[in-house]
């Protein structure tokens, strides 16, 4: 592997990272209201969660969006327009536009070059463009730390145990590269979510009480 190819994939891996400050762990993306709720309630539950979420929900979306910031020329403004008006509610908004302007601001503040504020996945592929990195990969990465992040808030919630959300993570991996692999050259114009029940969980965290996560 060349060296630049394999540096650029360190620093995917530590922006990816749960240790890279972007507070991932403080968000559900509506898991707290699924488990509050009984919907989710064993890894098998949870597994099917994910791969829906995955699947039809903010997984494919935000993979789309990712791999269209990193395409040459992007119009990363429309494309931050885009993911906000795509966001099924007030918290997922919340958490796409906190963590994407916590990214840039790490990213700027660790390497010197100032990175784009947006929605997470459009300012992670404008600063993986800039690595020369590729898109799939990038889309494999961040959709495998998306998993992991709601898995650790399982982890805490059902709750499971340490070896078996890591059985959930793997069984996921085909879903994951599945995604991966049709995110690159999709048209901004077919980016949409079908994943209704994520979605009104999502919304009823608002006021669920008490709670754990602020989404």
């Amino acid at each position: 592997m060349k060296i630049d190819a394999l540096r650029a994939r360190l620093s995917l891996v530590q922006w990816l990272s749960p240790a890279f400050p972007i507070g991932a762990f403080a968000y559900s993306s509506g898991l707290e209201t699924a488990v509050a709720e009984g919907a989710v309630g064993s890894a098998a539950d949870l597994e099917l969660w994910l791969d829906g979420v995955l699947r039809f929900g903010s997984g494919r979306q935000d993979a789309a969006l990712l791999c269209a910031a990193m395409a040459p020329g992007a119009d990363l403004a429309g494309l931050s327009a885009l993911a906000r008006a795509l966001a099924p509610s007030a918290e997922r908004l919340k958490e796409t536009d906190e963590q994407g302007e916590a990214f840039a601001r790490t990213v700027t503040g660790a390497t010197g070059v100032d990175s784009f504020a947006a929605p997470l996945p459009v300012a992670l592929g404008a600063a993986a463009a800039r690595l020369g990195a590729d898109a799939q990969e990038v889309a494999a990465l961040y959709l495998q730390a998306f998993a992991g992040t709601l898995v650790s808030a399982a982890i805490r919630l059902v709750p499971l145990g340490q070896t078996e959300g890591q059985r959930v993570i793997a069984r996921l991996h085909g879903t994951i590269l599945a995604i991966a692999a049709a995110a690159p050259g999709t048209d901004p114009t077919a980016i949409g979510s079908a994943a209704f029940g994520a979605d009104l969980a999502s919304a009823a965290h608002e006021t669920l009480q008490p709670r754990l996560f602020l989404t």
